[in-house]
């Protein structure tokens, strides 16, 4: 029998997500794992206790039974106090933890010496460790709400309108902030029909929001904002002035403001000021997404919305709940995929490797020793340099000596090698093996010249299409293997006729793979 796994219900005020779904139980169970759910803990996001059941958990009538039967226990918000004086010795806990902004429930937690892993420590820079990353499940919910939110309180359609009673504009919707929340209000925002535009201190987001039908608004100041772990950094004051410059005109231009901005361990950055708001068109909407760790907007009430100045400020911080049903499905299937990685083997129980780049940045805690902040996940080794001699052989062609373009005298005498060969062909071939030999001949250097003059990044749907012409081969064979039409024509020997039945069969199999890769590539693109 395994480890048991208990999920609690949310105590946090407002809280409607659950750590895990039924569908997530079926496959925790398939691990080796007993999972028992807190009688109610899926029922704000339409998971009642029977299809638990049915998907094989144990339903706990209390708090105090969960916790205690619990060997390991998942929970979406970082748990109470009275939540933390029900863990007893040796108990593993996954949640949302904010170590750095909760240094109390840190020392409670190492009290009672258990086992913490964050699930907002996660080394987002490690490409395995994607499919544990609640920290972008939950934004790219949060940001689709928040521009759902945006358009509930707006006066106005999103998209422009060309109606009996007159034409209505599109309205313009900027966005701070360019990180996974803000990708999907700019998708979100694009997709109702808005002028979106956005602006984030890392310029290399800039293809991302333009990919997404958005117009990057750039600030009038050079410096680099990536901050590692895919956060922004904090801005010189140079470049905050020249961005709250650039933001004063957005504010006076949009209709609908949406802030993302957060920096870990620090409060929210104050992007829209009083003055900005004031200066705003009545009836404007602001969406403060860092409502929870301060706001963006200076005017932000956390929880609430308000209006000031004309203009309706959005302080919600529950908006990942308010769509609890989806983020709870996408937080358990993190946490499962996190199962998977602590239990390789698959019997249930646990192993919390700290030579795991992955694991060692999501604990926090191991057996009530502190162990946040994690060090710096191992990279993987430079590829070594190639011996000088091999680099100067590669460019050489194997000679030892950098290539040089082919001297007159070589080139005359290739020529004329070419030219007796093709006298060669011609004296001693039949005149129709010529013909289909010049054809041929003249087919390749076609294609090779135009394949060779096509932009790499189009090579593979390139050959996808063009292996489709290679049907002439096929009219070719079939030639060869069908009866002659007209009296007098030779039939072809039982050799010729076998040798063009596998060259219909193999062409066949390029023809179609062609084409089916063709449409493969081809659905990538469509929504």
């Amino acid at each position: 029998m395994g480890l048991t796994i208990g999920v609690p219900r949310e105590v946090f005020p407002g809280e409607k997500r659950v750590a895990a779904v039924p569908e997530t139980v079926e496959k925790l169970i398939k691990l080796g794992f007993v999972v028992a759910v807190e009688s109610g803990a899926g029922a704000e996001a339409n998971f009642d206790d029977a299809s638990y059941v049915a998907a094989g958990a144990v339903i706990a009538d209390t708090a105090s039974a969960l916790w205690a039967s619990a060997d390991v226990v998942f929970k979406v918000r970082a748990p109470s106090t009275d939540e933390v004086d029900l863990m007893h010795e040796g108990q593993t806990l996954v949640s949302f933890i904010w170590p750095a902004q909760s240094a109390d429930l840190m020392t409670a937690l190492a009290t009672r010496k258990v086992t913490v892993l964050a699930m907002d420590c996660l080394p987002r820079m490690l490409s395995r460790a994607q499919k544990m990353d609640a920290l972008t499940s939950m934004a790219g919910i949060s940001g689709y709400r928040a521009v759902i939110e945006a358009a509930n309180v707006f006066g106005r359609f999103f998209s422009g309108q060309i109606t009996a009673a007159g034409k209505v504009p599109p309205a313009k919707v900027f966005i701070a902030g360019a990180g996974v929340a803000g990708l999907a209000a700019i998708g979100t925002a694009a997709s109702m029909g808005a002028i979106v535009r956005a602006n984030d201190t890392r310029a290399e987001v800039a293809d991302q929001v333009k990919s997404l039908g958005g117009e990057f608004v750039a600030v009038d100041y050079v410096e680099e904002g990536g901050g590692g772990g895919g956060y922004a950094k904090v801005m010189s004051e140079g470049f905050q002035q020249a961005q709250r410059d650039m933001y004063a005109q957005q504010a006076r231009e949009v209709d609908i403001i949406i802030t993302t901005a957060l920096i870990p361990g620090k409060p929210a950055p104050k992007l829209i000021t009083a003055g900005m708001v004031q200066s705003m068109k009545a009836g404007s909407v602001i969406i403060d997404m860092a409502a929870e760790q301060g706001g963006n907007c200076e005017l932000t009430e956390p929880g609430k919305a308000v209006v000031k100045h004309g203009v309706t400020i959005v302080g919600y911080t529950d908006l990942t709940s308010r769509l609890a049903k989806q983020a709870s499905t996408l937080y358990g299937t993190n946490l499962f995929r996190l199962a998977e990685e602590l239990c390789k083997t698959k019997d249930g129980m646990i192993n919390v490797n700290m030579e795991d780049d992955a694991i060692r940045g999501l604990t926090v805690i191991k057996d009530g020793a502190v162990t946040w902040p994690a060090p710096p996940p191992k990279l993987p080794p430079a590829p070594a340099p190639k011996p000088a001699s091999a680099v100067v052989a590669k460019k050489g062609h194997g000679h030892g000596a950098p290539s040089e373009p082919m001297s007159g005298g070589k080139l005359a005498v290739m020529f004329a090698i070419a030219a007796a060969l093709f006298w060669f062909v011609g004296a001693n071939a039949p005149p129709a093996f010529l013909g289909h030999f010049t054809v041929f001949v003249l087919a390749c250097f076609v294609g090779y010249m135009v394949v060779w003059n096509v932009t790499p990044s189009l090579h593979t749907p390139l050959m996808s299409v063009t292996n489709a012409i290679s049907s002439i081969i096929v009219i070719g064979a079939l030639v060869q293997i069908t009866p002659p039409a007209v009296a007098g024509m030779s039939r072809p020997d039982e050799l010729i006729r076998w040798i063009a039945l596998v060259g219909i069969a193999l062409t066949a199999v390029n023809m179609f793979g062609g084409f089916a890769v063709t449409r493969r590539m081809l659905a990538m693109f469509r929504k």
